[in-house]
């Protein structure tokens, strides 16, 4: 359980040692996030959605130490490290080293907002060279990862396989919705029959080394370029079954962002240049699959938003449509791929 006065109290800049002139606060489904001046802390919820499991202090704490570890990998000086908040004898919360630990934050650096990659889209200011940079520099971290062991489990097509058929199992209640019966059969037989044709494409996946502990959630809102130095953030920790898998599930991921923001050739320049500087050959073999697939997924968790009986109507239809839109965009690539 949080603390009850962890809130209350980490929005005050005198609990922080450099005591910022003013805290915002941030509140997702899984985390508190206060931005303290030119720090970020974020504190992870006591929630258990099943995919993830946040319940135990011991769990918040290993959850966090994993967020900073994976994520150095991409966001260079970003994620500084895991803090401690104690509670004294009078039932106060401190930012510093004690005895009585009732919860752990992820300390990072703040990102320059107006610096993410899907502002500067907003606004028309990333360039195809921008996008090359992108892709040289996921391209080196990836080759810096091992792929391992473990990692190489998550290429066969047994675990692939139970990816993308959960996914059409959790979305047939929307078959009539923000998808149709015709196109939601087009994608599930699609998808299914690549696998079944493709099985020697995926175990060369698997023997080239691209499978490895990827990104998970390689998307626009989770990059940022300012000036020289690009940053990719908040990588999956908290289950390895969203985030190992093949590395062109991450670029497809990217690219299909762009795609469904109209914005193809940029998304096109980011690939070309991971391809060139990672020198793997047959990631345009697996590339429409795995758009496909991550064009569902987005579209199966804006799906889920219909089933919140809070949601007001018009948060109701834009989520209706934005699911609609994802589901279209997967039936697209299925069909111009024939």
């Amino acid at each position: 359980m949080t603390h009850p006065k962890l809130v209350e109290t980490m929005l005050q800049p005198s609990f922080y040692p450099h005591v910022p002139g003013h805290v915002e606060f941030i509140q997702t489904h899984i985390s508190y996030i206060f931005i303290a001046g030119d720090l970020v802390y974020k504190v992870k919820k006591a929630v258990d959605f099943g995919f993830l499991d946040f319940t135990t202090l011991g769990k918040r704490k290993y959850y966090c130490d994993e967020e900073v570890r994976l994520n150095q990998r991409f966001a260079h000086g970003v994620y500084l490290d895991v803090v401690r908040i104690m509670e004294d004898s009078k039932g106060n919360l401190h930012l510093k080293n004690g005895s009585n630990i009732v919860e752990y934050a992820v300390e990072m650096k703040k990102i320059p907002e107006h610096r993410m990659l899907y502002r500067l889209l907003d606004e028309h200011k990333v360039s195809h060279a921008d996008m090359r940079r992108i892709g040289r520099y996921l391209a080196d971290v990836y080759g810096t990862i091992p792929a391992s062991d473990k990692s190489r489990e998550f290429g066969s097509l047994d675990v692939i396989a139970t990816n993308v058929i959960e996914n059409f199992d959790q979305t047939r209640k929307y078959i009539g919705g923000p998808v149709s019966h015709e196109k939601f059969a087009a994608i599930e037989t699609w998808s299914r029959e690549f696998m079944q044709n493709n099985a020697v494409l995926f175990e060369r996946r698997i023997t080239e080394g691209q499978i490895k502990d990827c990104h998970g959630d390689l998307h626009l809102q989770h990059i940022c370029l300012d000036n020289d130095k690009i940053f990719i953030f908040d990588c999956i920790e908290f289950n390895e079954r969203f985030r190992f898998g093949d590395v062109a599930s991450d670029v497809a991921f990217l690219s299909m962002d762009f795609d469904y923001n109209g914005k193809s050739a940029l998304g096109n320049s980011f690939v070309e240049a991971y391809i060139t500087e990672s020198g793997d050959a047959t990631m345009r073999d697996v590339l429409i699959f795995y758009k496909v697939y991550r064009a569902y997924v987005r579209a199966k968790v804006t799906s889920f938003l219909l089933d919140d009986e809070a949601l007001d109507d018009t948060a109701r239809h834009d989520a209706f449509q934005k699911a609609a839109r994802y589901y279209d965009l997967a039936y697209g690539y299925i069909f111009h791929e024939n």
